[in-house]
């Protein structure tokens, strides 16, 4: 019994720490969500420029951005805001994450918090050494296309500082998953629960030992500086099991990304102990041929849980595609901003305060260090004839679907 319980205690000290940071309101109840879904083997954390909004979250720990930046208030929907509040809080921030091998960030982009505080905490994440996986949201059309804008410069980015960006597109519930006739609030639910997916998907095939194991190093070779990813699960019983949950994996209808070209491929395949070797080749060959199986990585993993008797999920985690060229992007000012004819020096996030913007941070895996680059936010929805639209500013730095109904 004492070897046993050695061993429990050897494999608790080998496992990589992983952290989860919710920024800003959909972040924060993502947070939420994975407490609630009993998701372990993560440290939590919640970071959020709305003192009010950050005290409902139930995270034990809750770091307050920018508390002179905003006096608590949040960031009224402007990621300048968000973005100096992050830089207030660097050094909080960077504490928070010391000593983590994966973090995971949650938020909702198009707002203020999310959008301008997420590049800075992957740039600190990245600064220190830490494979970053960034979970986003895009908003709504009818949030207007001012937000749309703001959404698109954030990802924009994430791709320069994040190893990974998974982005979600909260517009294909409106055609996807039957939301068209499901009850509104079931669809908030789906919507809310996104999130918690993409990030669970990822830490439980890490946290979850398996009869085919796959481990930290296996997740880290697929996702370390691999840009835009394809993260599905799909479930399934009966007959055609296994195929038909990889399908619904492969083809997930709420995420912006297909799998089709994806380079390097991992899937974890999750069932009772009654799933047989022709099920689990059918549905890895359907993945594969999606792919290019002569170009494509594969890796492959098997979780045996007794729970799971006639039943079979299949995790795929996909990475590696062609990265259409990006678009110029020029900092974001630190200061009060308005536009300006002239360039406004800025200061970088990826450097201390008196390092210059041509010297990078130093990494340890060799990513390149960046300014954060969101331009377009300082414009963003100041053509002519364009409306502005009015919401309540306690619901701005949260989009639609994450504010508490």
């Amino acid at each position: 019994m004492a070897d046993a319980h050695s061993a429990d205690e050897r494999r608790q000290d080998t496992r990589p720490r992983l952290v989860v940071a919710g920024i800003g309101g959909a972040g924060c109840n993502a947070v939420n969500r994975m407490i609630d879904a009993g998701l372990s083997g993560v440290d939590m954390i919640a970071m959020n420029t709305d003192r009010d909004a950050l005290s409902l979250c139930q995270s034990p720990l809750r770091l307050p951005l920018g508390p002179e930046t905003t006096e608590g208030l949040g960031a009224g929907g402007d990621p300048k805001v968000g973005c100096r509040a992050a830089e207030e809080s660097r050094n909080e921030i960077r504490r928070s994450l010391q000593g983590a091998q994966m973090v995971f960030l949650a938020a909702g982009m198009g707002g203020g918090t999310g959008t301008g505080a997420m590049p800075v905490v992957a740039d600190i994440a990245a600064s220190l050494g830490i494979l970053t996986v960034a979970v986003v949201t895009k908003p709504f059309t009818f949030e207007g296309p001012r937000r749309k804008r703001n959404a698109e410069a954030g990802i924009d980015e994430l791709k320069g500082r994040a190893d990974t960006v998974i982005v979600v597109a909260n517009d294909r519930l409106l055609d996807g998953c039957g939301a068209g006739s499901m009850p509104l609030i079931d669809a908030f639910r789906i919507a809310d629960d996104v999130l918690r997916q993409g990030v669970q998907g990822i830490s439980d095939i890490i946290t979850v030992p398996g009869s085919v194991n796959v481990d930290f190093a296996d997740v880290k070779a697929t996702l370390s500086q691999a840009g835009t990813a394809m993260m599905g699960i799909g479930e399934a019983e009966g007959e055609g099991r296994a195929i038909t949950a990889a399908r619904r994996a492969a083809h997930s209808p709420l995420l912006d990304t297909s799998i089709n070209g994806a380079l390097r491929v991992l899937i974890n395949m999750t069932s009772g102990p009654d799933l047989k070797l022709a099920e689990f080749n059918e549905a890895a060959s359907m993945i594969q041929d999606l792919c290019d199986p002569k170009e494509s990585r594969f890796i492959f993993g098997w979780v045996l849980d007794p729970a799971m008797e006639g039943k079979v999920r299949v995790t795929v985690l996909a990475t590696g595609f062609a990265q259409p060229d990006q678009r110029p992007v020029t900092p974001i000012a630190s200061q009060e901003l308005r536009p300006q004819p002239q360039q406004v020096p800025v200061r970088p996030v990826a450097m201390a305060e008196s390092s210059p913007i041509s010297e990078p941070a130093d990494t340890s895996d060799g990513r390149e260090q960046v300014p954060v680059t969101v331009q377009s936010l300082l414009t963003a929805g100041s053509e002519a004839g364009e409306p502005d639209y009015i919401i309540d500013e306690h619901d701005l730095d949260t989009p639609a679907l994450y504010r508490r109904r």
